[in-house]
């Protein structure tokens, strides 16, 4: 990917960010986070499918839409859940198996299966993993690639 589309995905990101408003108030941090990180996934699944500057460009505004909508859709106590069930599958389930986790205060659900561990070129212990949301009524299901740090912790290099 060039450097000038990922300059433009991160404009575009930014401002679709910037002209959501909550009254007066710009949108929390979770539709932030969302839409950045969607549009990255979307940059690199338009470029790795399609090829060229306009996948990529469409792939990142899909991305930034889809993520946007899951940032907005979660509470601080949902993210703490699939941030805790995520470190859980990644430090020890084995790959395919599912681990849920469900906050009953907002009713949101979730699942996280990750994939077989690899070695990446830095040699950092990795691992892709799909991860699903269902919030307010809508289900949404990402693919990501978590590698693991000197703490042992996870940590999202990928989506």
């Amino acid at each position: 990917m060039s450097n000038k589309a990922v300059l433009l995905i991160t404009a575009l990101s930014l401002t679709v960010t910037a002209c959501a408003e909550n009254g007066s108030k710009p949108m929390i941090s979770n539709t932030t986070t969302g839409v950045v990180a969607g549009a990255a996934v979307g940059a690199v699944a338009g470029t790795a499918i399609v090829g060229g500057t306009v996948a990529t460009i469409v792939g990142a505004l899909a991305g930034a839409y889809i993520g946007g909508e899951i940032g907005k859709s979660l509470d601080d106590r949902d993210r703490k859940s699939m941030e805790q069930s995520t470190q859980t599958a990644l430090n020890s389930s084995p790959a395919g198996k599912t681990s849920r986790w469900t906050n009953s205060e907002s009713g949101s659900t979730g699942s996280v299966t990750p994939q077989p561990s690899y070695r990446d070129s830095k040699g950092r212990l990795c691992r892709e993993y799909q991860e699903t949301v269902n919030s307010k009524g809508q289900t949404q299901t990402g693919y990501r690639t978590a590698c693991q740090e000197s703490d042992g912790s996870w940590r999202i290099v990928n989506g």
